[in-house]
């Protein structure tokens, strides 16, 4: 397919982004035969965006009309210095941005040519220039920035460069069906190369469709991240006594509450790792169906209901729960990686009121755990607003919670490869995504 129509829809999708809608909506309305090719396009212009506005403020001080200021942009973007860049030469790329440009917007192919042509004169000393911009220089917003520097004073800058990396591809077998060691030997006997990165995890050195993984389709495996893989062991208490008390494995049969499922993974986690009595929720009708899918390919069953969080009183029976899994809506900002749209997306203030939503899921689900029950609370951010500091404020509110001793919450895991924990995945130098856990029990 002709680079120039790729950069068309990149650069689409990527002023999509900058007003304020999401990346996997922009990339919903390319052409599917395009899809695969703009979205490795706009994933690396998104993630190294903040250099490639400061340089387009240098070079072009006066802002050019929204949608050829999206493919300049682009275009920098991508002929940035930076690891995991696209492989085409340089003046193809300026040629193919010409190129697109002169169909769409005649009048700015020159422009778009002396602006992109400069950048690869002057590059170095570009660079130099906008590297003083914080927001240049890590490829977020200030506030973002100011805010893991805050919570992370040690280890801030490492998170920031690991939000900019390609994530793993990690799967999870279905622990009905095999394990990761026998998974692993079947893919090296089909010539992929993966490793062990936890009890039922497997990454993949690099990654590849899922129609291409052998048992897909049948329900073998899944994919899902190692920190996500985190939370089902945790609610269920893998590797101690069955039993509905603190601190023990939950019995066969217990009632177990998914408070926010979409789109089901670990929702399928949980009925894949023992037999369950499970109602998944969720308050968006239309995300429902993905989780029926998801447990119609694993041939997992659980009981499906539209519901908030907030409001029990609109879906629950009364019964009370022996586990809660409560992976409540945060920032996203330790999945950054896999979604680089959401550093651009989100506002301070999204936090703020964020906070306060899972507060008030924290305590509204809170009576519905039965006397020596357990819940899950968990978030796929590194914000410790979203993290300790919630958990921390719930605790002074419910005197009767605490956190369990065993199995032991590990609490924010960073997106950094030694950012291993007890409760962790057991092999060094595993590439988890950004979360929060906290495991706290009922008197």
């Amino acid at each position: 397919m002709p680079l120039a129509r790729l950069l068309g829809h990149a650069a689409d999708a990527v002023q999509a982004v900058r007003s304020g809608q999401s990346l996997n909506d922009a990339l919903a309305r390319v052409p599917s035969d395009a899809r695969p090719g703009v979205q490795a396009l706009s994933f690396h212009a998104l993630r190294w965006l903040g250099a490639a506005q400061a340089v387009r403020a240098l070079l072009a001080p006066k802002a050019p009309p929204p949608n050829v200021d999206a493919l300049l942009v682009t275009a920098l973007a991508l002929l940035w210095p930076a690891p995991g860049a696209p492989a085409y030469a340089e003046h193809t790329l300026v040629d193919q941005a010409v190129t697109i440009a002169r169909q769409r917007v005649p009048a700015s192919s020159g422009f778009i040519n002396a602006v992109l042509r400069r950048f690869l004169r002057e590059r170095e000393a570009l660079i130099g220039a906008v590297q003083r911009d914080p927001v240049a220089a890590w490829h977020h917003p200030s506030w973002w920035i100011e805010r893991v520097r805050h919570d992370w004073p040690a280890q801030w800058q490492e998170i920031l460069r690991a939000s900019n990396q390609h994530p793993p591809m990690t799967l999870r077998v279905n622990a009905r069906r095999g394990s990761a060691q026998a998974y692993a030997e079947r893919l090296a006997a089909q010539g992929v190369a993966a490793r062990i990165v936890g009890p039922q995890a497997v990454e993949l050195a690099k990654p590849r469709p899922v129609t291409q993984l052998p048992g897909f389709a049948e329900g073998e495996v899944s994919v899902q991240d190692a920190a996500a893989q985190l939370a089902a062991p945790l609610l269920i208490g893998d590797g101690l006594p069955q039993t509905r008390g603190p601190g023990g494995r939950l019995r066969s049969g217990a009632r177990v509450l998914d408070a926010c499922s979409a789109p089901g993974g670990k929702t399928a986690h949980l009925l894949e790792s023992a037999d369950l009595d499970v109602l998944a929720i969720d308050s968006d009708p239309k995300r429902l169906p993905r989780v029926q899918d998801t447990l119609n390919r694993l041939g997992l069953k659980a009981t499906l209901r539209v519901g908030d969080a907030r409001e029990p009183a609109s879906w629950w029976d009364s019964r009370p729960f022996d586990a809660i899994l409560l992976d409540a809506p945060c920032s996203a900002s330790g999945i950054v990686r896999r979604h680089p749209d959401v550093r651009w997306l989100r506002r301070a203030s999204d936090v703020s009121a964020l906070v306060q939503v899972q507060a008030q899921m924290l305590d509204a689900l809170w009576p519905l755990l039965a006397p020596g029950g357990r819940l899950l609370y968990c978030t796929c951010s590194v914000f410790k607003a979203e993290g300790q500091s919630q958990i921390d404020a719930f605790l002074q509110r419910q005197p009767g919670a605490r956190v369990a001793a065993a199995p032991r919450s590990p609490g924010h895991l960073l997106p950094l490869a030694d950012n291993l924990t007890e409760s962790a995945t057991p092999e060094a130098g595993a590439s988890m995504d950004g979360f929060f856990y906290a495991l706290l029990e009922k008197d």
